[in-house]
């Protein structure tokens, strides 16, 4: 089985974010997803990237978020990561419509969406030091897989 990997380094902007989306839907394309597949997982980057920038980071761009994206066979781990202020209570950062930022009506479903999306969901998180998303999902639709 081989594996191919793709690291990717970027400023904290809200703008960067399609970005990232983008970036990581073309180094899955290779894997011929789905469109739910892909849709799915642009969802998750995107939601796990705002969540560095919005919450980890509290939009100050000069700090860098991290994506390590892998392909082994036809699974896709994807790894993002910021050095921001972490996560004091990750239970209560998976709890459906809990926000930290009320007053940036946000709708507190990132962790959720990531969840229903994906297979697995791992955060690992450190106050003062980061979090780490890592986001694993099995393709189902790819040639590859069906002929198995």
């Amino acid at each position: 089985m081989y594996r191919n990997v793709m690291e990717l380094t970027f400023s904290s902007l809200s703008e960067n974010e399609a970005f990232a989306r983008i970036a990581v839907a073309a180094f899955i394309s290779q894997l011929d997803p789905s469109l739910d597949e892909l849709n799915d997982i642009k969802t998750v980057v995107s939601e796990a990237v705002t969540n560095a920038i919005i919450h980890g980071y509290e939009e100050h761009p000069e700090e860098q978020v991290y994506i390590r994206a892998e392909i082994q066979g036809t699974k896709i781990t994807i790894q993002i990561t910021d050095k921001g202020i972490g996560i004091d209570d990750i239970g209560q950062a998976r709890q459906p419509l809990f926000t930290s930022k009320p007053e940036l009506e946000r709708s507190g479903m990132g962790f959720t969406i990531m969840e229903n999306f994906m297979d697995e969901v791992t955060i690992r998180s450190k106050p003062g030091q980061g979090t780490t998303v890592l986001l694993v999902k099995q393709l189902k639709n790819h040639p590859q897989t069906m002929a198995n």
